[in-house]
């Protein structure tokens, strides 16, 4: 019998709540959200997006960028484009000539661009100051200059150099 008079009292509330039409609201009453106009805005991918490089990716106990590369030597194409954001349409900020070296310190989520750290004439020079540890994840802000190539176009390099001077030949 409960839930007959539970189920009467809903009905008859749900009922009353299906009255007569309500009177329109006076102007100026309601709600009092302004209308939403899109601002104009020119193409955020043309030259206004920066998206930058970050280090220190792995955590304090490794270099803040953690690999080398170079850019691949192809045939028909005399460098590989620098771009401040990882996306073909972002300007381009630089160019590194084939075999120009680099650090590189973060990767794009579909892993199509790396974020890389070089010294002018596309060098992986010490004094950029990534290749120790660092206390925490941060934006890389110099000395050296910074960017986004496409992974495709790079080659990792191991970490020593491939270069030796006169004075250090191989121990036998």
């Amino acid at each position: 019998m409960t839930a007959q008079r539970i189920l009467a009292c809903s009905l008859a509330l749900f009922l009353a709540g299906c009255g007569g039409e309500r009177a329109p609201l006076p102007e100026g009453q309601g709600s009092s959200t302004p209308e939403y106009v899109r601002a104009e805005a020119e193409d955020p991918l043309q030259g206004g997006m920066v998206t930058p490089v970050r280090i220190g990716e792995l955590g304090p106990n490794f270099a803040a960028c953690n690999a080398r590369g170079a850019t691949r030597e192809r045939a028909g194409a005399d460098h590989v484009p620098v771009r401040p954001a990882p996306f073909d349409p972002a300007e381009e900020i630089d160019r590194l000539p084939a075999g120009a070296e680099f650090f590189i310190c973060s990767r794009s989520h579909d892993q199509r661009w790396f974020g890389i750290v070089y010294d002018s004439g596309g060098v992986a020079a010490e004094r950029c100051g990534v290749s120790a540890p660092i206390g925490r994840r941060a934006n890389y802000e110099g000395p050296c200059a910074a960017g986004w190539v496409p992974s495709n176009l790079v080659r990792l390099v191991s970490g020593v150099p491939h270069q030796l001077s006169a004075g250090d030949a191989p121990a036998q």
